[in-house]
């Protein structure tokens, strides 16, 4: 074997080499990243969650907002790359507990009865007006102390929250928006954002206040984020609210 032939035989063997080890390493990395996030979300492979779906406001009890529909899109597709199965189920056919199965709970208590539970057993510190009548305060948040109003279009707010049961028990998450584009938005972030999230909270329960901003000009893709409020979400509220928040504000 002549010096010539012999060096094209370790190159070949030597980019055959390195494209092993990269496909190898592109290969752990990406196993590792699914791992990451299929404990984040509770969902190892083949597993089974729920899509708890609520109804449109003010419709009737079969119909969803075409925002909420994109929103149960996101989240199935975010099941789907997790290699798990998603179950659908309407807000008033839930009737089970927590922590079996990984949920997500799409709506505002007052187009879904089972976000309505969640919020009075796991989160007290939160109180949304659900009432029909206009005003300042219809759809208002309460979360402890403070009250964040809906400016229609311009300016609104959206519960975005992970808890657990315990320390095997599989997560909910509560997507409660004041309008169904919040819910939307509320989807989009959390895909969006997961591995951020994973990295501060530790596969910890947390409940972030997210705003809208300008949902008419950008739709759900302008989010702010407000705060973490976990800590007062999950409090009892105090006896009255002293500090109100204009939705621009």
């Amino acid at each position: 074997m002549t010096d010539d032939v012999r060096n094209i035989v370790l190159g070949v063997i030597a980019a055959g080499i390195s494209a092993a080890l990269g496909w190898l390493t592109r290969s752990y990395v990406w196993r590792r990243r699914l791992r990451r996030k299929q404990a984040f979300f509770g969902l190892p492979g083949n597993s089974e969650c729920l899509l708890v779906v609520n109804r449109e406001a003010g419709g009737g009890d079969s119909a969803v907002h075409r925002h909420d529909v994109f929103a149960l899109l996101e989240l199935s597709a975010l099941v789907k790359e997790c290699s798990a199965h998603v179950q659908i189920v309407s807000h008033d056919g839930a009737r089970q507990g927590f922590g079996e199965r990984t949920e997500f709970c799409v709506g505002g208590p007052g187009s879904n009865r089972r976000m309505a539970a969640h919020l009075q057993s796991l989160l007290p510190g939160v109180k949304i007006n659900t009432g029909p009548e206009p005003g300042p305060d219809r759809a208002a948040f309460q979360v402890g102390s403070e009250r964040y109003r809906m400016e229609s279009g311009v300016a609104e707010y959206v519960l975005l929250a992970r808890l657990t049961g315990g320390q095997d028990a599989r997560p909910v998450f509560l997507l409660c928006g004041q309008r169904a584009i919040t819910n939307q938005a509320a989807a989009r972030y959390l895909v969006r954002h997961y591995e951020k999230l994973l990295r501060k909270h530790r596969g910890n329960s947390f409940v972030l206040l997210l705003k809208v901003v300008n949902s008419q000009a950008y739709g759900p893709d302008v989010v702010e984020l407000v705060g973490d409020v976990t800590r007062v979400a999950q409090a009892p509220l105090p006896a009255a609210p002293h500090t109100s928040h204009r939705a621009a504000g």
